[in-house]
Order: C-alpha cells, then sequence, then structure tokens
C-alpha cells in the first residue's frame, strides 16, 4: 500500500529505516539457508503453543487438501500439551495424521528449538504461543527453513515490531510462506464487500466505527493474586491476556481484529490516535489491563475510526464493525467474526432492511479453515505469500491506540515505531528458572497504566 510522505520520510521509508537498525538484534550469528519445497508430498507440522487457539490451528492445519502430519508439539505446561494432544485425537481422522510420541512432546523455554529440529526445510511450524514470544520464535524458524503459520498479534511494542519487519523482509527473501492469524482477511464475504467499497459502491469513506463489547471478562483478561505452587514467570505466562508484556493486554489480544478488518475496508493505515480508558470494578483482580477503552484512529485523508472496547459485567453485549460512505454505508460484521452477514446499505440508517442494495449471500465459509488452506496452497505450488509486514502493521497500530489510552498522549504511527520501551528485552534468554518481566507489589498487585502521569511508558 502507498503511503504519502510525513516529514519528509514516508512510513514505508522509516520502517525500512528502523528495520535495518533492528536486523543485527533479531537476527544475529544466524546462518539463513534457502527454503525448498518439501520432497514429498506430505508436508510435516510442529506444533509451538498448546493453548486452544493453537490446537485450533492444528486441526485445520490436519484438515487441508493433501497429506500433513503433525509430528512435534512443544509448550512450557505439560498439562496444556497433553490436553491439546487429546483434543486433537479424539477426531479419528486428525489421530491418523498424528505421530507424536513421547519424546517429541517437548517442555520448556527451549522446546521450540526442539520441536522445529524435528521439521525439514519446506516444513510449517505453528507459532502460537503469547506473542511476546513470536520474533524469537520466527527468528529459529527462518534458520531452519521452515514456512510458518503465526497467531496475531504478532508484536506488542515499538521495538518488537521493528525486528518483525526486518524478519518479515528476511521472509520473503528466503521464499518462505507464512500467513499471520488475522483469519477475517480470508473471509469471503468481507473480501467480496472490500472490491466493492473500493469500486466506490459507498462512495469515500468519511467514517468507521467498531465495538467489542463483551458482558464480562474474556477469556484470562482479569486475573487474581498469584497462588503458591507456581512461579511469577509461569504464571504471567498462564493468565497472559492480564499482562501488557506478553500479550499487550486485552486490547491488542481481542481488538486486534476489528482494527484490522477496518483498516482492509478503508485500505489504509491510521496515522495517529487517541483515547481513553479506566479500570472500574476491579474486586480482587489485580492485572494490568483497563475495563473499558475508547479509541479515535485518524487517518491521512482526515477520515476517522472510533474503536470502543469492554469487558464489563451486566453491560449490553456488541461485536461488530462498520463504514460509512459518502453514497451509502456497509456493515464489515455485526456478531463475531463469523458469520460477518456483510452488507451494503444505500442510505446510513443500517437498522433499515429496506435500503439494503446488497448483501452476501448464507451460509459463509469458515475463514478459519480457509486461512489455512490459502497458506498450504501456497506452499504446495509455490506462489509467494507472506503476511508479515501487514500482521505487524495491524498490530502496531493496536498497540497505537492501546498507547494513546494508557498514557492519555496522541501518539502516531511513527512515535509507535520508534517507541524504545521493550516489555520483555530479555525474553530470547527466558529459562524456568528466570525472573518475570514484571512483579507483584506487597499486595499482590502489578503496575498499571497511569494516564496523564507516565507519558511515555504505558507502565
Amino acid at each position: 500500500m502507498n503511503q504519502k510522505p510525513q516529514s519528509g520520510l514516508t512510513r514505508r521509508e522509516m520502517i525500512k529505516t528502523t528495520g535495518k537498525i533492528a536486523a543485527g538484534t533479531a537476527l544475529a550469528n544466524v546462518i539463513l539457508p534457502r527454503m525448498y519445497a518439501a520432497e514429498s508430498n506430505t508436508i510435516n507440522l510442529a506444533l509451538v503453543g498448546c493453548g486452544g487457539r493453537g490446537t485450533g490451528a492444528a486441526e485445520n492445519a490436519l484438515s487441508t487438501s493433501g497429506p500433513t502430519k503433525l509430528v512435534a508439539m512443544a509448550d512450557v505446561f505439560p498439562q496444556k500439551l497433553a490436553d491439546s494432544h487429546a483434543n486433537l485425537a479424539k477426531n479419528e481422522k486428525l489421530r491418523e495424521q498424528m505421530d507424536i510420541p513421547d519424546d517429541r512432546r517437548y517442555i520448556g523455554f527451549d522446546g521450540y528449538k526442539k520441536a522445529m529440529d524435528c521439521l525439514k526445510p519446506g516444513d510449517v511450524v505453528l507459532l502460537t504461543t503469547p506473542p511476546a514470544f513470536r520474533w524469537v520464535h520466527f527468528s529459529y524458524a527462518i534458520s531452519k527453513g521452515l514456512n510458518v503459520f503465526m497467531e496475531k498479534p504478532v508484536t506488542v511494542d515499538g521495538p518488537t515490531s521493528r525486528k518483525m519487519l526486518t524478519l518479515a523482509a528476511e521472509s520473503v527473501k528466503r521464499n518462505l510462506k507464512v500467513g499471520v492469524g488475522l483469519m477475517c482477511r480470508h473471509c469471503k464475504a468481507r473480501g467480496e464487500l472490500f472490491d466493492r467499497i473500493q469500486n466506490g459502491e459507498i462512495g469515500d469513506i468519511v467514517l468507521m466505527r467498531a465495538y467489542r463489547m463483551a458482558p464480562g471478562p474474556t477469556a484470562k483478561e482479569f486475573c487474581k493474586k498469584k497462588p503458591d505452587g507456581i512461579s511469577e514467570l509461569l504464571y504471567q505466562i498462564k493468565e497472559f491476556h492480564s499482562f501488557l508484556w506478553a500479550s499487550g493486554g486485552s486490547f491488542s489480544d481481542f481488538l486486534i481484529h476489528n482494527i484490522d478488518e477496518c483498516c482492509w475496508m478503508k485500505n489504509d493505515w491510521p496515522v495517529e490516535a487517541k483515547g481513553t480508558g479506566g479500570r472500574h470494578y476491579r474486586g480482587d483482580a489485580v492485572d494490568q489491563n483497563f475495563d473499558n477503552y475508547s479509541v479515535e484512529y485518524t487517518f491521512a485523508d482526515g477520515s476517522k475510526f472510533y474503536l470502543e472496547g469492554r469487558g464489563m459485567l451486566g453491560a449490553y453485549q456488541e461485536f461488530a464493525s462498520f463504514a460509512h460512505g459518502s453514497k451509502g454505508s456497509a456493515v464489515i460484521s455485526s456478531a463475531g467474526h463469523s458469520p460477518c452477514n456483510c452488507r451494503i446499505h444505500k442510505g446510513q440508517n443500517q437498522k433499515n432492511n429496506k435500503d439494503v442494495a446488497w448483501a452476501f449471500p448464507q451460509p459463509e465459509p469458515n475463514p478459519y479453515q480457509l486461512e489455512w488452506d490459502h497458506l498450504m496452497d501456497a506452499i504446495r505450488n509455490d506462489k509467494p505469500y507472506n503476511e508479515v509486514e501487514r500482521g505487524t502493521k495491524a498490530s502496531l497500530v493496536t498497540s497505537m491506540g492501546r498507547m494513546a489510552c494508557h498514557t492519555a498522549q496522541v501518539v502516531t504511527f511513527d512515535q509507535m515505531l520508534e517507541c524504545e520501551h521493550e516489555f520483555a528485552p530479555d525474553i530470547d534468554k527466558f529459562t524456568m528458572e528466570s525472573s518475570a518481566p514484571i512483579v507483584a507489589d506487597a499486595d499482590g498487585k502489578y503496575p498499571v497504566p497511569l494516564p496523564g502521569l507516565n507519558k511515555k511508558r504505558e507502565y
């Protein structure tokens, strides 16, 4: 996507410059072989990160056309790995595609290397740990010549975004096929809506709105004080949605889909963000998240994108995205990820079903499966396929909105990219005995954002 010049440099040029700076950190001492296609028709898989999303991704991978086999698994929690293996093996068809003896089930922070060492160049590793580890694992995958599927978000701060942009360029150079788990980009309904918007069916987009308003906490975003019997580091990884270093918090992990699908329809990335948020009925929760977030994103043409996120018990629920144009409006999604029920209205009142100009026919194909079908097709037929740069930009724009809320400052795209606060700078050196990136106070509470007081750091 072309970007207009700002302050003498385009954002693309800024990314290239910062990427070169990061190269020494991300790829130091790594010898990068050329990727080549798998010699046999069977594509072997290794799963690194055995939570619910990783298990789901493995199921999708094993459900693609052509022979596939899951041959290795890795996690830091033995029970997660065991549960993931058991859940996959419940499906008789998938069980026939699994060959994971005990000596290829790896526990520990070095397990990702051992799992990838079971693969040959051209095979696929699934990187589905908390996103803080993404650049570390992706670096090793590149060094092994592996194709990759990685979950979103792919970064949580400025320094890791710069590292990932460098790695993205290197993976393209090596002809690696890499998918990023922003599966809405593979949705057929949204794809047709994008084409219609770009063809001018709603005119120029002047306003976008998105909501992920949950009637309570989602997944692990609100955690209690650490119990006995688990290290601080492992507890924070276990409750990763509660900690900004591990996941970018609830904002990054849950709102990125709404942000990405709206930026897709706009065919641009916003240049700045400002926002608000707060903590309200906390009870005994000690996590780093706000209960609600509200962000105003601004694009280069001056148009606005408003984002609302919330997780509060008893509140109304909405999970949807909308676009308003000079000649009409569009429903991007109406009730979660799928089905999205995309449609175009002749006017701005999207509750008026009489003025629907177009609607995607039901049922809709599952985008979680489509993203894997597209990735594996690219691998088997050697088609150019690499989503890392786009996934990094989506992650960076998400962090930009989060930082705007947490600092109560206007944050630009370039400022977020250049921000030097790296949440977990030594994550590539973690062992089971390592200290956690943050520590609780005497009351078991963790540092939280202080908008207006901390203006340059989120905590």
